[in-house]
């Protein structure tokens, strides 16, 4: 972290960091501030949650708390939130299943797995019914649970084409009450398989 200090000093303005450890976080943090650290958060992977974010200060954080506790922190630590659709999950389904190559990583992921996709089928279709309640595509949904986390979040879903950019710009219309955000957070809670 120090040499990467030093590239500050030059020609680098930001450190981020990937899939950090929150004594990572913490360390990296007292040699430069940290603007922003990338992990997988979706309503697939809940990882991030907001139940475990209300840290005032770094040194608060301990090595077993999830990494998690980087979120909300005083010092101002932004998230960027990847495969936010749930690794395809909620913009086709469990169909995506039928779309894997042979080399699909996500095939041998506990999500996708035969008994646990049968029951997160139902994961997708209240997402979907919700989706349809508010005019948006269950993607929109997915997206927008993620901006209502807070404006220091920035989802990057993967995106290959360009009716689904602007889906994706859609979600961003999508206004979500806190009766809406509890129904969802009930929803995710549901998906089976680590």
């Amino acid at each position: 972290m120090g040499e990467v200090k030093k590239l500050v000093e030059g020609k680098v303005k930001y450190i981020g960091l990937s899939e950090a450890s929150p004594s990572t976080i913490r360390r990296a943090h007292a040699v430069h501030p940290v603007t922003a650290v990338q992990l997988e958060w979706s309503m697939w992977s809940r990882d991030v949650d907001p139940t475990c974010r209300f840290h005032d200060y770094l040194d608060k954080i301990t090595y077993f708390e999830p990494a998690s506790n980087i979120k909300n922190l005083a010092v101002g630590i932004g998230i960027v939130a990847y495969s936010p659709l749930g690794r395809g999950f909620f913009s086709s389904g469990a169909k995506l299943v039928e779309a894997f190559s042979e080399g699909d990583h996500r095939k041998n992921l506990p999500r996708f797995q035969p008994d646990n996709l049968e029951h997160n089928k139902s994961v997708f279709e209240r997402v979907n019914g919700m989706a349809n309640r508010k005019g948006c595509t269950p993607s929109q949904l997915a997206l927008a649970w993620l901006h209502h986390q807070g404006n220091d979040v920035c989802p990057i879903p993967g995106t290959t084409k360009f009716a689904n950019l602007n889906e994706n710009i859609g979600a961003l219309s999508v206004k979500l009450t806190e009766e809406d955000m509890t129904e969802l957070e009930a929803i995710a809670s549901a998906v089976k398989g680590d």
